[in-house]
């Protein structure tokens, strides 16, 4: 088993490759291997696994990848997807992790030449996606391991398991290439299929009374709801919900091994928030006949995968939030094997009040710490399990729920430091300051990546998770993010969901059916530059007008231009404002259910 001294032989990809460049194909091989590796051709995008016989002349580039993560057929051409830059990050039970920091799709588009003048525009629009997707924000992956399961589900597993290829270890859930790997696949070329995580991942090395701890954080991101902020909301008719992220807080001292799960996730309803324009959407329950059927699916699906679950809902009581909190305590309700534990955070602990939280773990402390954690000793015996769940969520599933899910980790650490013998009895890990610092650090690091991977920005609340307090500095740095929040969700993130959409496979391209992107009537606008020209320039000459009138002595005719200007710039805003859904950015290629 992998949670013990297994002698077996364990799977390994290859982790040095060339790709080489020929005038009719591409050819990716291993270093290591000269002979293993396999062709893809340019012109039809066909693989082909090397043999010892294959010989293509002499390439015109030869070019260091680390890995392939995949290929994607469009409307003209194939396009696969290599790791042209990694960095290494840390390790998962002794193997190491790496974080992509820049992969590029490599085009096999010859067939492009002979394609209409539509499809050449949409290739063109799909290669746009292509480049969005490029630049994806963190994406890890190991040669050695699988590191989309916890601990726990990988010490069910018989002996032997490890010696599989990773992409049939891993949990599909959390594979984020996962449609990008279906022709490797086919052509069972193993030893190049890199299941690839989005998430988090960050260690750090303590040391308690001079004692070395290994502390590791990692965030599983599902790919079953995945999407942008605004445009995947709650749930679908499958009780997948948006912004579903399985949390493993790591413990490793002198061969023990102790494991804490954590789960967010949006309110699993039927919800939306159409950008168009405000600030703050509003906020919209979608009224379906099988809406109880969907919080049942999704909890029935947590209760089989992590026992019993204690729902956190971190939501406002009043408002628009409150009644989409309310319509889901009235739902948990009806669910025999789930509990349901209301906490207004902005209510109680306002923008400073970090330790009013201990007021919530007072209320699920029992649960949660019968619920506790995987403890595996070092000669890989399983002293304990975790037997549930706490399952946190706010509206966004960002900032508070990543205040919250810290300081249950915080509460977690100190007992299994305990039981590991690090800490006495009587010791609580926050007295610790330097190393307390340094596990702030790490929740407030992770908080900032999946933020960044949902929202386009850092996470709000940071400095409750890093300091225990809001600063200054870090109530500008919120008003910043703020802002670029709103900005990219109202004029860049519906682009966005498209190239998520594709990449992972929602969004089938039909060659022969209509364009996705042929658009009609008043949504054909550009929405920014139209909606900022029209507004920016009335107001410019309304004030231009109003400058010339008092230069002028105030003369009626000036004083009616200035009226006129304002006028028609103030319907302009109206016109933008009731048709604010229209100037926003959005995504064409799939549905928000």
């Amino acid at each position: 088993m992998e949670c013990g001294s297994s002698s077996c032989e364990r799977f390994k990809l290859y982790d040095q490759l060339e790709l080489h460049e020929f005038q009719d194909r591409f050819v990716v091989r291993s270093v290591e291997f000269p002979n293993r590796g396999f062709s893809i051709n340019r012109g039809d995008g066909d693989i082909e696994p090397l043999n010892c016989d294959t010989c293509f002349g002499s390439a015109t580039k030869v070019s260091t990848i680390y890995g392939v993560a995949g290929t994607i057929r469009l409307v003209a051409g194939v396009y696969m997807l290599v790791i042209t830059s990694r960095k290494e990050v840390g390790n998962f039970l002794g193997f190491p992790v790496f974080q992509v920091t820049s992969m590029k799709f490599v085009p096999c588009d010859q067939a492009l030449k002979r394609s209409t003048s539509q499809e050449k525009k949409d290739e063109a629009y799909f290669l746009t996606l292509l480049k969005i997707v490029e630049t994806t924000p963190g994406l890890y992956y190991s040669y050695q391991t699988d590191i989309t399961l916890n601990l726990q589900r990988r010490c069910k597993f018989a002996e032997g398991w490890a010696a599989k290829p990773l992409w049939k270890q891993a949990d599909p859930r959390f594979v984020w290439n996962k449609n990008l790997m279906v022709e490797l696949i086919e052509f069972k070329l193993d030893e190049f299929i890199i299941p690839v995580l989005q998430g988090s991942f960050q260690a750090v090395q303590l040391k308690l009374k001079e004692s070395p701890v290994q502390l590791t954080l990692i965030s599983r991101r599902c790919t079953r709801r995945l999407g942008t902020r605004l445009w995947r909301r709650g749930a679908n008719l499958e009780g997948d919900t948006a912004n579903f992220i399985e949390t493993e807080q790591l413990v490793e001292h002198e061969g023990f091994k102790a494991s804490l799960l954590q789960i967010r996730g949006s309110i699993p309803l039927l919800w939306e928030q159409i950008v168009d324009l405000s600030y703050k959407p509003h906020l919209q329950i979608v009224n379906h006949e099988k809406s109880s059927e969907v919080v049942e699916r999704h909890f029935f699906d947590l209760a089989q995968r992590y026992g019993e679950t204690i729902a956190v809902d971190l939501t406002e009581k009043h408002g628009e939030e409150g009644q989409l909190s309310a319509a889901f305590a009235a739902e948990m309700q009806k669910l025999p094997n789930a509990r349901y534990v209301p906490f207004d955070f902005h209510h109680v602990c306002g923008s400073s009040k970090f330790e009013n939280l201990q007021l919530l773990y007072d209320k699920i402390s029992e649960d949660f710490e019968n619920q506790g954690y995987l403890l595996i000793d070092p000669e890989g015996n399983i002293l304990q399990e975790q037997r549930g769940i706490i399952r946190s969520n706010c509206i966004d599933c960002l900032d508070r729920t990543n205040v919250t899910q810290s300081f249950l980790a915080q509460k977690s650490l100190t007992k299994q430091l305990q039981r590991i013998g690090v800490l006495g009895s009587d010791e609580c890990f926050t007295k610790f300051n330097e190393d307390y610092t340094k596990f702030r650090s790490l929740w407030a690091e992770q908080g900032d990546e999946i933020s960044l991977e949902y929202a386009g920005t850092h996470a709000l609340k940071g400095d409750l998770v890093r300091y225990g307090k809001l600063t200054f500095s870090g109530v500008i740095k919120d008003g910043m993010s703020a802002i670029t929040r709103y900005y990219l969700n109202n004029f860049h993130d519906g682009v966005r969901q498209d190239a998520i959409d594709l990449i992972c496979g929602l969004y089938s391209i039909n060659k022969h059916g209509p364009s996705p992107f042929q658009l009609n009537g008043f949504e054909s606008l550009s929405y920014l530059p139209v909606a900022s020209a029209l507004v920016v320039g009335g107001l410019t000459i309304t004030s231009l007008t109003l400058q010339q009138g008092m230069n002028a002595g105030r003369n009626a005719q000036q004083f009616m231009s200035s009226v006129l200007w304002a006028g028609v710039t103030a319907g302009v805003m109206a016109v933008v404002k009731a048709n604010g859904r229209q100037f926003c950015s959005r995504p064409r290629l799939c549905s928000l259910r």
